[in-house]
């Protein structure tokens, strides 16, 4: 299990899901990548996550291990890149990103889709996907998950009453304050459940 952090670069403020995934026999390779904004953030530095994930995978996980990527914002952003979409720069040319053939499902929660509007961009994601969309959330609104159902797979989309873009985190930013009458708590329990057994089905 290979989990990729939003924006924030934190896998801490996601504890509880990761302990989880590892107390139901699911290897957690969790790195640690430098915060930025998504929005200014330079190529360099978005290249950095999936280079980085890569990276950790070649250092923790044996080379023939089932790969399931788990991504929030900008991390499922370089979950996808990893199982082969294409994203388009600022500048309008595609970028070359890191591949990793081993990835075979992939979780994403409010993933940052549109580096992938170009046509073609997901044509060559085959993983099944499970993704999480927040009704609420105004930073990858829910036409950004609807998009992924253009990749040539399985796409089990989920869109979640009340959820916004922080919902999916334990330890969300400060001053993050939830719609009235949603319970994260219970969305989370329930989210990390949904999860596990998407992760370990083959």
């Amino acid at each position: 299990m290979l989990f990729a952090a939003g924006a924030g670069g934190d896998p801490e403020r996601y504890r509880p899901l990761l302990e989880h995934l590892a107390a139901h026999d699911c290897q957690v390779i969790a790195p640690y990548f430098e915060r930025f904004v998504a929005r200014e953030a330079t190529t360099a530095e978005l290249l950095a996550r999936p280079a980085g994930l890569v990276e950790a995978l070649d250092r923790w996980a044996s080379p023939d291990a089932a790969v399931v990527v788990v991504g929030h914002s900008i991390g499922g952003w370089a979950a996808l890149c990893l199982a082969g979409a294409t994203p388009w720069g600022r500048d309008g040319k595609p970028l070359d990103v890191p591949r990793e053939p081993r990835v075979g499902r992939l979780v994403l929660y409010a993933p940052a889709v549109g580096w992938f509007a170009a046509p073609g961009a997901l044509d060559a994601v085959t993983a099944p996907m499970l993704v999480y969309a927040g009704e609420r959330d105004t930073v990858t609104p829910v036409e950004q998950a609807i998009h992924l159902k253009s990749a040539p797979t399985q796409v089990d989309l989920r869109v979640v009453p009340g959820a916004g873009h922080f919902s999916f985190m334990n330890t969300p930013p400060p001053g993050t304050v939830d719609s009235e009458g949603f319970d994260r708590s219970q969305f989370l329990t329930d989210l990390a459940q949904a999860t596990t057994e998407f992760a370990i089905t083959s």
